[in-house]
């Protein structure tokens, strides 16, 4: 099947907004031109020239890692280290390279949302929920053109709230205007005051998709100069953020959840902190470099936090409350090759998805 480069990363990017990074990442496209079409995917969790040359060997031409090659800015292209290489190796073979890091832990389906499923874990939500992301749009129409407005600002995105969809406000009342010489109105007649009974609709939003709710709405207005207003809201985002907090079906003792942890995870080894219950419930997780949330693991009351990596001092500091666990900040997010398959075969379930057989992890064990 013919599928665009452009149009599997559209979907990626449906569920992985790229709004939802953060401010020192850089997800997105890499190296490539996204205009192509697609003769499969790998997917990875870094990139390295053996990765490359594995998608080369599969016939793909698109790649999709969790991590970034390009983090920091280069100034030259020289194969001096691996990333210029892998830069240089991409170009010659027309590959396109992209990235879905920060924006994939914090979305609301994303890496940790995937981690928790594999704990089972009941009643989830963000460890650290992002803040300034939403908007309410306040906007007025015709009562008889209501429902197809609401409609249409719902099919663009708007009126989530939690477990909710299709939320709206709606307050009925009645606006006045004057229509001047050049004007066309819908109603009423030009040089006098009309009255319409109208109804003053209010949805929520996340900022990333203002634009386009603010097309749907102009584009299902019948008005010709539709008032309407978007008011920054300082309301905590309950759908995204960092980490995630739940519940175990069943306490179970710190053993046998060290145990789990290893194997859902597949660690060789894994470290962890004093614990101080006999009895492990309330879980917190964050792939990658989480341990600067173990404070919002304790505030959460969470009995156990699991982490890719954290410093010496991290396992001092938390004194058990809860119980620190590191299993490697590459085994961490080993399962975002498999959100993405996720994903990706979902919407094209007979396009050519690889998960990379490399293992990059720069860390070995003996």
């Amino acid at each position: 099947m013919d599928i665009s480069i452009r149009r599997i990363l559209d979907v990626l990017e449906q569920s992985l907004p790229l709004a939802l990074q953060e401010s020192y990442d850089h997800s997105g496209i890499q190296v490539g031109n996204p205009k192509g079409l697609a003769t499969g995917v790998l997917l990875a969790v870094d990139i390295t020239e053996a990765v490359l040359e594995e998608a080369v060997s599969c016939g793909c031409n698109l790649i999709i890692a969790h991590h970034p090659l390009l983090f920091k800015s280069i100034k030259e292209i020289t194969g001096a280290n691996y990333i210029q290489r892998c830069v240089q190796y991409a170009i010659k073979q027309d590959l396109t390279i992209y990235a879905a890091h920060t924006n994939a832990d914090n979305a609301g389906k994303g890496l940790n949302v995937l981690l928790a499923e594999k704990f089972a874990l009941q009643a989830v939500r963000p460890l650290q929920p992002m803040s300034d992301m939403l908007l309410k749009l306040v906007c007025y129409v015709p009562q008889a053109h209501a429902e197809r407005l609401r409609r249409s600002l719902w099919d663009a995105g708007a009126g989530h709230i939690g477990a909710y969809d299709r939320c709206s406000y709606n307050l009925e009342g009645h606006g006045t205007f004057r229509a001047g010489s050049s004007a066309h109105p819908f109603v009423g007649e030009t040089g006098k005051l009309h009255t319409e009974a109208e109804v003053q609709v209010s949805v929520i939003l996340p900022r990333y998709l203002q634009h386009r709710v603010e097309q749907a709405l102009i584009q299902n207005h019948p008005y010709e100069e539709p008032t309407y207003d978007f008011v920054p809201l300082a309301n905590q985002w309950q759908q995204a953020g960092a980490g995630i907090v739940g519940d175990l079906p069943e306490a179970i003792n710190p053993t046998l959840f060290l145990q789990r942890v290893k194997a859902i995870f597949g660690a060789q080894t894994i470290s962890y902190s004093e614990c101080m219950t006999e009895k492990i419930k309330r879980v917190a997780i964050c792939g990658g470099a989480g341990a600067f949330l173990w404070r919002e693991a304790r505030r959460a009351g969470a009995d156990a936090f699991i982490t890719g990596e954290a410093k010496y001092n991290d396992y001092f500091d938390v004194e058990g409350h809860p119980m620190l666990v590191t299993v490697g900040h590459y085994e961490s997010e080993l399962a975002a090759t498999e959100l993405f398959s996720r994903i990706i075969s979902d919407k094209f379930p007979n396009f050519d998805v690889h998960l990379s057989n490399i293992c990059a992890n720069p860390v070995h064990y003996l």
